[in-house]
């Protein structure tokens, strides 16, 4: 990975959301890189409260946050299986790890990373020895970003093949538009349908049936935030829908709002 993915995949109206705050993503240190997608830092300083709305990724991601004068604090959250809303008001800082799907098992070994899904965990009940302060604490965003690189090396993650295997499958998920199926996925990879998905369950969080259908709401929603006249008809198909109403179905019920009217909002 030579740099963090730019894409706004996820985000739900990300050009409301930067408007308002301060978005940034940063590399982690080399030896991270097999297990991390990135950094992402946030800060603002708002003179109305926002909320804003992500549709997670099949990634389990470690949250460092700080909210006007309240107390900071750290949590670790699994993958997220409905729309994440978080209001945002007065001022405020969030530095966020986000692991690649199958990456985060290097670092907690003892749990499947299905144990996490749909959890929000303070991160000292994972991570006994993270320090809030190094990583919220400095203006220069640099030196947050160095403090959570010496918070996950000093955790000592241990190379594990299955983790690879598993990131291998995901990327090839996310890349590969004609992965529809799961047992034929499955079938081309070498393996049955049983074994993929006790892979998926250990070391990713969730299903790969649940990735498959995530990765096209995700496609779905870049296109909506990034052409004016999207044909529906054609995604569909291109995303390996019967028809278009399973696609509006599926965008509807994750963004929460049909996919024509997301469009409509969102025109100047």
């Amino acid at each position: 990975m030579a740099a963090p993915r730019r894409d706004t995949r996820g985000i739900v109206d990300a050009a409301e959301l930067f408007s308002r705050v301060a978005f940034r993503r940063h590399t982690p240190a080399a030896p991270l890189r097999p297990y991390l997608e990135h950094y992402w830092l946030i800060d603002w300083d708002l003179p109305e409260p926002y909320a804003s709305h992500v549709v997670p990724h099949p990634s389990v991601n470690i949250v460092f946050q700080r909210y006007g004068d309240h107390p900071p604090f750290a949590e670790l959250a699994g993958i997220g299986l409905d729309l994440f809303t978080q209001k945002l008001e007065g001022r405020g800082r969030v530095c966020g790890i986000q692991f690649r799907p199958g990456g985060f098992r290097p670092f907690a070994p003892a749990h499947p990373v299905a144990d996490w899904t749909g959890r929000r965990v303070p991160l000292h009940e994972v991570f006994p020895e993270a320090e809030l302060d190094a990583v919220l604490s400095p203006g220069d965003e640099h030196d947050r970003v160095a403090a959570l690189d010496a918070f996950l090396l000093g955790l000592g993650p241990r190379p594990d093949p299955e983790a690879d295997l598993a990131t291998a499958l995901v990327d090839r998920i996310r890349t590969d538009r004609s992965i529809r199926r799961v047992a034929e996925f499955a079938r081309s990879e070498g393996m049955s349908v049983r074994v993929m998905q006790r892979l998926f369950a250990a070391y990713v969080g969730v299903g790969p049936k649940w990735v498959i259908l995530r990765y096209r709401i995700h496609e779905a929603l870049e296109r909506a935030q990034t052409e004016r006249a999207v044909d529906w008809a054609g995604l569909a198909a291109d995303l390996g829908y019967a028809d278009q109403a399973h696609l509006v179905r599926d965008f509807t019920a994750t963004v929460g709002v049909p996919p024509a009217a997301y469009v409509q909002h969102r025109a100047p």
